[in-house]
């Protein structure tokens, strides 16, 4: 009897596989160019991959060519909606092709998933970094425009007082008292604008930064949630503060916390700056 035929399928999974090794490989050593070439013969293969176009994103990255990195992760996102790296590099993409809010919800969505998927992971704390920047790159946008239209708010108003007040003396100007309560108005107005310490209370125990993913422990005291684990992991199975002991499974989301962090962090734009 004669050998059963392979299935054509299966053959070209296991080309296209050894194709995207062969583009690790290539990636690992910086040759970008085979590296692509490769991931290219896998998609060509099997177009169904979503990791193929991912990795092959990930080239394009390193050479900033954004317009491929996109087009990419899109068709990665098509394939595999939880992709983390797929949402991660297309929010990036969006952010260098000056599409700030566009790529700010991919990063948002790339972190989502990644909390839910590693919350410890590398990944996580990466895509955090990149979506601070560009939430104080937006937020510096946004407080340029602000300060510009408050500062031609306040000539407008000195302007009217002036006015109001030569009614009466044509040759009155505005009493020091007037200025003094304008300027105390504007500066009011300004203060969401103007960077500050953050509250204690939103703040990891540990870091001393803003918390991302804060945790609360049985004894009451709030973390973030990577850096206790990395705690529990390599230091050991304690509560830094209280040392009473602690499992990762006892850790809980402190979810007013996170709510607080959050209308702090839209108020206050400035605070997404990494230290």
């Amino acid at each position: 009897m004669a050998p059963a035929a392979p299935d054509g399928g299966a053959e070209s999974q296991r080309q296209a596989d050894l194709l995207k090794q062969e583009g690790n490989a290539f990636f690992r050593k910086e040759r970008l160019s085979a590296a692509i070439d490769a991931y290219t013969g896998a998609i060509t293969l099997c177009p169904n991959v979503a990791v193929y176009w991912t990795n092959r994103a990930l080239c394009y990255r390193k050479r900033n060519e954004w317009a491929k990195v996109e087009e990419d992760c899109r068709t990665a996102i098509q394939l595999d909606s939880q992709s983390v790296k797929a949402h991660y590099m297309l929010g990036l993409a969006l952010v260098n092709s000056q599409r700030l809010s566009e790529g700010i919800k991919s990063l948002e969505k790339s972190l989502e998933l990644g909390r839910g998927a590693h919350p410890a992971s590398y990944m996580v704390e990466e895509i955090w970094q990149e979506l601070s920047k560009a939430k104080y790159i937006e937020w510096e946008s946004l407080s340029r425009e602000r300060t510009s239209q408050l500062q031609k708010l306040k000539v407008a108003c000195k302007e009217a007082i002036r006015c109001y007040n030569s009614l009466d003396n044509p040759a009155a100007g505005v009493p020091v008292e007037q200025l003094n309560e304008l300027d105390e108005v504007f500066k009011k107005a300004a203060k969401a604008d103007t960077p500050a310490e953050v509250p204690d209370h939103l703040c990891c125990k540990i870091t001393l930064d803003i918390f991302r993913d804060p945790v609360i422990t049985p004894s009451g005291v709030t973390y973030e949630r990577a850096v206790l684990l990395d705690h529990l992991q390599t230091v050991g199975k304690f509560d830094p503060l209280t040392r009473e002991p602690l499992e990762p499974h006892q850790l809980v989301p402190n979810l007013a916390i996170k709510e607080a962090v959050h209308a702090f962090l839209s108020e206050h734009g400035w605070a997404y700056k990494i230290r």
